[in-house]
């Protein structure tokens, strides 16, 4: 669709805020410090790929197939998984920010682009969700947990928080377009430019549920657990793996930290959107803010190795073993290669302490 500079500039007040704001007037001075952030972002983009894709590889290939199979590992798998697919699409981010936000790739990679952002946003929530009740009830209360807590039950509340996470982005791939003005082709949120009342509806709908069931409701969950359990242990002296604890824990706080920024400029959007005077924070914090957001998907393979020794060691057992593999087939070409197993890198878990 090919509108005017004009028409565009008269609708785009309508529109949620994506980083868009290229046609708009700015001073000099405006710009240089807007070109500065958003360079700022593409950075925090860039580091975000360069570590999250190795980092969740190695999680998802020793999760998934070199590790005893378990419930916590489970989660932290998904949770491996849910940042994987996300970083995989951070070049596209990427190339958006330097080619100053004019996107060649087409509507339906735009559409695809920001549903996996905002399904790796609700699905890492959530997942650090239920790691948070699963482990209360796990130490809580036992005898509960060892009735249900299943790979099989797991597996089930594993699929049910992937379609959760899809239904409550969904709506990106409806309202995500792509519009072009002069050459230029913007992706966007198109909430309906003819009717403002409508856009302004489906705005704060969308916001408000990102904000509630992508960060508000799991936050107090996952914080009202987290109390409990350490209250609760404390008072009838209930063992806890202190690794596994500050493991999850790290975690979650990682979370915390590299979203809050996100949501709250989100909802804060709503409501200075049209206050010219306070537009340049938005504009300013929005791009760092989503940057900072989007850094979480590479944490969580540097905090398992930071914070559980048990994963460095079989890191270290892992790489060793390949390393050892290798040389052995260099040195003895065309024979049957010699089987290298470790049996504690296969049958446990660094994650698997006390549950």
């Amino acid at each position: 669709m090919e509108v005017s500079e004009e028409a565009f500039l008269e609708d785009f007040e309508n529109y949620s805020y994506t980083l868009e704001y290229y046609s708009q007037e700015f001073d000099a001075e405006e710009k240089t410090h807007l070109g500065i952030i958003h360079w700022i972002s593409m950075l925090l983009y860039v580091l975000a790929f360069v570590l999250g894709i190795p980092g969740n590889a190695i999680v998802i290939w020793f999760m998934g197939f070199k590790w005893k199979k378990t419930v916590m590992t489970l989660w932290f798998l998904n949770l491996a998984i849910a940042d994987f697919i996300f970083v995989l699409f951070l070049p596209l981010y990427v190339s958006y920010v330097a080619l100053s936000f004019h996107w060649p790739f087409g509507l339906w990679l735009c559409k695809a682009n920001s549903f996996i952002a905002q399904l790796n946003m609700f699905s890492s929530v959530l997942f650090l969700t239920v790691i948070s009740l699963d482990h209360y009830f796990h130490l809580v209360h036992p005898v509960l947990s060892h009735r249900h807590r299943t790979l099989k039950n797991s597996l089930v509340v594993a699929v049910f928080v992937w379609l959760l996470a899809s239904l409550l982005g969904g709506p990106t791939l409806y309202y995500r377009d792509t519009l072009e003005v002069n050459k230029h082709i913007i992706c966007y949120n198109n909430f309906q430019e003819h009717d403002p009342e409508l856009t302004m509806l489906r705005h704060h709908a969308l916001t408000w549920v990102k904000f509630l069931f992508g960060y508000l409701f799991p936050l107090l969950t996952m914080s009202v657990c987290y109390l409990h359990l350490i209250f609760t242990a404390k008072k009838r002296n209930i063992p806890m793996s202190s690794k596994q604890f500050w493991t999850i824990l790290s975690v979650v706080i990682a979370f915390m930290i590299c979203w809050t920024p996100y949501h709250l400029f989100s909802v804060w959007e709503l409501s200075i959107y049209h206050n010219s005077s306070l537009q340049h924070v938005l504009k300013s914090g929005f791009p760092l803010s989503t940057g900072l957001a989007f850094l979480n998907s590479c944490l969580n393979p540097i905090l398992y190795v930071l914070v559980t020794k048990k994963f460095q060691a079989h890191f270290r057992a892992s790489v060793a073993e390949v390393v050892k593999h290798s040389m052995w087939e260099v040195s003895h070409p065309g024979t049957v290669t010699e089987q290298f197993t470790s049996a504690e890198t296969k049958n446990l878990s660094p994650l698997e302490t006390a549950t």
